[in-house]
């Protein structure tokens, strides 16, 4: 009899244990297809940016390989073209936006839900307010505001406060649901050692909320990295206007050339890729913080 369980144990064991490895395997299969679906693009776009107008439409070669690589295409956007200007603009308002917001909504989304004070539940309901309010409805009471300011004239100045205060919102949600559910006792601990409410919020509370706030910040540069309707209603001054604006103005110019264009299009993308890579440890963290905590 004992034998008996004992051989009954052993094949339900390997039952489950053959279950997992199915699971395991139709899981990293379907991950697999999934990453290959999303990456395809990026590769295709590459692909095509190095090749010459008789490769695409003559050999019908849409999806191989350049029989002659054009990288050329590379050297022309970089050194013939304003795209490089345009380039460095979007890192100059991407990178105050980020800067700027990040400052803001981190003091902002701390003493909403680590201070007591009576407002701050309707405080924090304004901040999300604004969240639901279309880019498109805000347009023109905008540019009369900054007219009437003076401000839009300013370089830089007018677009990045724009792109401020349509990221703050998002962050400050972010933010805030990081502050919620972090230990009272880590202030205490804190106060009673001695350190102030601005060195426990520096110290102990924000290097803890990295995470999140990378994870705010990746929204904030996407908001502001990809817009263009913002930069078109607001800047008149060519030399202020960001890649979107720069890779619009490069795809007129050159229509006939299409694997020029495919590299303007790939400059464009490669700082993003790259600011997703630098932050992507820090937003794996958020999330795998916030699946224990919820």
């Amino acid at each position: 009899m004992e034998k008996n369980k004992n051989i009954i144990q052993t094949i339900s064991k390997n039952k489950k244990g053959f279950k997992k490895r199915v699971i395991t395997w139709i899981t990293v299969l379907f991950l697999t297809l999934f990453a290959i679906v999303q990456l395809f693009p990026l590769y295709w776009m590459f692909m095509f940016s190095l090749k010459s107008n008789a490769d695409i439409l003559l050999s019908n070669n849409i999806l191989g390989w350049p029989h002659d690589f054009q990288w050329n295409h590379y050297i022309t956007v970089l050194t013939r073209s304003s795209v490089p200007l345009y380039l460095l603009n979007s890192v100059i308002y991407t990178g105050a936006t980020v800067i700027i917001v990040g400052l803001l909504t981190t003091m902002a989304a701390y003493g909403i839900t680590r201070l007591r004070w009576k407002l701050s539940n309707k405080v924090f309901m304004v901040f999300v307010i604004g969240i639901m309010i279309p880019v498109h409805a805000a347009l023109l009471p905008l540019y009369q505001v900054l007219n009437a300011t003076h401000i839009r004239g300013i370089p830089y100045v007018g677009l990045t406060m724009v792109y401020v205060a349509f990221g703050i919102p998002m962050s400050i949600m972010i933010l805030s649901s990081f502050f919620k559910v972090l230990p009272q006792e880590l202030e205490e601990a804190a106060f009673i050692d001695g350190c102030s409410i601005y060195g426990a919020f520096w110290r102990i509370m924000v290097p803890l909320i990295m995470p999140g706030l990378a994870t705010a910040s990746i929204f904030t540069v996407m908001g502001t990295w990809n817009d263009l309707l913002l930069v078109q209603t607001y800047v008149d001054i060519n030399s202020l206007k960001t890649i979107t604006v720069g890779v619009l103005d490069f795809v007129g110019q050159h229509a006939k050339k299409l694997g020029l264009i495919g590299a303007g299009l790939m400059t464009a993308t490669i700082p993003v890729i790259i600011i997703y890579l630098v932050f992507s440890e820090k937003i794996q963290q958020s999330l795998i913080q916030g699946a224990i905590k919820g």
